[in-house]
């Protein structure tokens, strides 16, 4: 059952080092705040689980709290590359990063087939590539209605789900909406699962919004208010995304020098996501 509480404390009680963490959201509601707690208590040998690594992953990688990315796309959206992914992968710096990749429909089947409690999901794929020759977690099974030969792709359970939403009602239920990706399968199929809300309200409304989805309190461990916490992506309703800091975000990543300073500035020396948004103002940081 859902408690609600301070995003530093649900981070504390439910992600441990070692730890298989899928951190969902597509286009918007992705978890920044909940990243940037996690880089601030220096959690590490982390399995990165998400479909399309963006910054936060970036992030979390190039202050070495990864060991392997579990994904299916990754890059800094409109602009380019995510350079500390990359220096990882090529370079082993600031450790080697191990990969598992996997097709688009595979994650999304994946999630929901952790989410059912199956062993592994079944989707026509593959076909033409060489991506089942080299992730394991991939193999096949004959279909006992047609013979048809289909993929089966090993389900994902992550240790930890952590997304953000909108909303959540003071028991601890969940009110989402908007562009979706996999959030509600990756919290049904998840050990533990945290969110982080915009705000915490005593009725959800439950207005007709598209795609609006609720979770309920109990399948959800910590709720953790935190405003803007999907900054620089943006929450459906609430504020818009910060597409300078993603063009910024390409410079700064670029130097290990210049991004470790950043993120000694604006995470390790700032004691919460509040104090983060506030260094972003100042007027010598780059992003700004």
């Amino acid at each position: 059952m859902a408690k609600i509480m301070p995003l530093a404390d649900a981070v504390a009680a439910f992600v441990q080092d070692g730890d298989s963490i899928a951190m969902e959201g597509f286009t918007h509601l992705i978890p920044h705040a909940a990243g940037h707690e996690i880089i601030r208590q220096r959690r590490t040998d982390l399995t990165l689980i998400r479909m399309t690594p963006d910054l936060i992953y970036d992030q979390l990688i190039g202050a070495g709290a990864a060991k392997k990315l579990v994904f299916s796309w990754g890059g800094n959206p409109g602009v380019g590359s995510l350079h500390r992914f990359r220096d990882a992968v090529e370079k082993g710096w600031p450790r080697p990063l191990e990969l598992e990749e996997r097709a688009h429909a595979d994650m999304a089947n994946s999630y929901a087939a952790g989410a059912s409690g199956l062993p592994f999901a079944v989707l026509r794929a593959y076909a033409g590539t060489d991506i089942p020759a080299r992730n394991p977690n991939i193999r096949s099974v004959v279909c006992p209605f047609t013979g048809e030969t289909l993929a089966a792709s090993r389900a994902l359970r992550p240790d930890v789900a952590v997304i953000h939403a909108q909303k959540a009602d003071r028991k601890g239920n969940v009110l989402l909406w908007g562009i979706l990706g996999v959030q509600k399968e990756a919290v049904l199929a998840a050990k533990r699962a945290i969110v982080t809300v915009e705000e915490v309200v005593d009725d959800l409304g439950v207005d007709p919004a598209h795609n609006a989805v609720i979770l309920p309190a109990w399948v959800i461990g910590a709720v953790a208010c935190v405003p803007r916490g999907a900054t620089p992506s943006y929450a459906h309703g609430y504020y818009a995304r910060d597409n300078a800091f993603y063009k910024a975000w390409d410079a700064i990543a670029r130097d290990r020098e210049t991004f470790a300073a950043w993120v000694r500035r604006h995470i390790l020396d700032t004691a919460d996501f509040d104090g983060f948004l506030a260094s972003l103002r100042e007027p010598a940081h780059v992003a700004a």
